[in-house]
């Protein structure tokens, strides 16, 4: 007894998926990624949210620091920290580290709307119909007569 099976019908679409999927990385980075089976993304979601949110931090102490340290030189105290340098080179650091620090806040904020973005446009993606049935690739095929090497298209559609 042969038993058919049923080629043309098409899987059920989840027309939710991707809002859940931008909602859960909205939540939490990453969580959106986890939702579409895409764990290998969430390492790298987290490592660039991670590296740019740790150069703000940095970036912010450095400018707090040359800041206090100018404050104080307004004020007339001694300053340990910063005292071989004059007053234009501590504005310059502080203009230099908080030109650093708001970028760095940028590229944070770029990256999680970059991890959102991943996991609606992936929950979308995975929606689609692919299947062997249908391929176009090119293709390079050797000359009959001269054996060069010849450029093609290859389109396949099986029924």
């Amino acid at each position: 007894m042969i038993i058919a099976k049923d080629t043309t019908k098409l899987e059920e679409i989840d027309p939710l998926r991707p809002s859940k999927a931008a909602f859960y990385s909205a939540i939490l980075p990453g969580l959106g990624q986890a939702y579409n089976k895409k764990y290998w993304k969430i390492p790298v979601v987290y490592g660039a949210i991670g590296t740019s949110l740790y150069f703000y931090i940095d970036n912010n102490k450095k400018y707090h620091s040359y800041r206090d340290a100018y404050k104080k030189r307004l004020l007339g105290q001694e300053d340990t920290q910063y005292g071989y340098l004059d007053d234009s080179r501590l504005i310059a650091a502080q203009r230099f580290y908080q030109r650093n620090r708001d970028l760095s806040l940028l590229v944070t904020v770029g990256f999680y709307i970059l991890n959102i973005v991943d996991a609606n446009v992936d929950a979308h993606l995975m929606q689609f119909n692919v299947s062997d049935k249908l391929s176009f690739q090119p293709d390079v095929y050797t000359n009959d007569i001269n054996y060069k090497p010849n450029l093609g298209l290859t389109f396949n559609y099986k029924f």
